[in-house]
């Protein structure tokens, strides 16, 4: 039985479609003349939010629109498609996802869908059904009548997408957020979405991540696109995204290297990095870092650990 809180129902000519109710309608900032990012709330999928989490990003070309992440459900890429009428008739032509985490992509029927090959199969292969059960549980069946639709069309570093006036240049340096973790440049405007590789006042969800390959995918997007715009996939857009991240990221790696050092283990790990000054400068603006700097610090010491050997 479905919870009362939930009952929007769509009727199709021959079945019932049960859908999720509407989700409210989020202005889009405008970040350049034709790029604009419905900058989603913090939090995690719950009822309340109905799974809108995650930045949806969009360029109006002269071949149609482009979405980035668009969601992690029907509701939400039809709320993102809602504004983008409010700004252009055009259609969509293509959406980018730039990792496999379900907050990112919903079924997206009927448009090319692009992504990393590794991003593919990880949909293809248990991701898909597995983000899209939890987004149901987590959200009390607010997403419910979204389907999974892997993307089939495969990126890779340095591949550039045309769409006449724009061109969308695909960064890929290797495992950081995920292992499939692609950025996207959009040439001519010094603008570049890194999804989840960086995030804005919050910790990057690290369990298939790795804090080493996080520095080696910063120093190498700074390099092929200095001075940029960040847009990140949670969080506001700016200039200092990259930075702020790896101050925050190299105060717990470090720490946690020096726990290694003195084989003090995971707890000497925790306190080493709540007391190191660049974790303690971020800890009171970013969001759930008293619920997670322990998994946080955990996974550092392990990654410092097999690094050490």
């Amino acid at each position: 039985m479905l919870p009362a809180a939930f009952s929007a129902r769509v009727f199709a000519e021959e079945n019932l479609v049960i859908a999720g109710p509407k989700v409210p309608d989020i202005k889009p900032t405008r970040l350049a003349e034709h790029v604009f990012c419905i900058v989603s709330p913090w939090g995690f999928p719950s009822a309340e939010n109905q799974g809108m989490m995650s930045n949806v990003t969009f360029v109006n070309t002269e071949k149609g629109v482009i979405i980035i992440d668009s969601g992690a459900s029907r509701q939400i890429g039809e709320m993102a498609l809602r504004q983008i009428r409010q700004l252009t008739q055009a259609p969509v032509v293509a959406v980018i996802n730039t990792h496999y985490h379900g907050d990112h992509w919903n079924e997206n029927p009927d448009v090319p869908l692009y992504a990393h090959e590794k991003t593919i199969s990880a949909i293809k292969t248990g991701q898909g059904e597995f983000w899209r059960n939890l987004m149901e549980r987590s959200t009390d069946n607010a997403t419910i009548g979204t389907a999974v639709t892997p993307p089939t069309l495969a990126l890779g570093h340095g591949d550039v997408l045309d769409f006449g006036d724009t061109k969308i240049k695909v960064h890929f340096y290797g495992t950081a957020h995920t292992p499939s973790d692609i950025s996207l440049e959009i040439v001519g405007h010094n603008i570049v979405h890194v999804g989840d590789v960086a995030m804005d006042n919050r910790i990057a969800f690290m369990d298939d991540g790795s804090f080493r390959g996080t520095f080696k995918y910063y120093d190498a997007l700074e390099a092929a696109v200095p001075g940029a715009l960040w847009i990140p996939a949670h969080g506001h857009p700016g200039k200092q995204v990259l930075a702020h991240n790896r101050e925050l990221f190299e105060g717990i790696y470090q720490s946690a290297q020096k726990a290694v050092e003195q084989m003090g283990g995971q707890e000497l790990a925790k306190s080493l990095a709540l007391e190191d000054p660049r974790v303690k400068k971020y800890a009171p603006v970013t969001k759930g870092f008293d619920e997670n700097i322990g998994k946080y610090t955990s996974l550092a010491y392990l990654e410092a650990e097999s690094a050490s050997f």
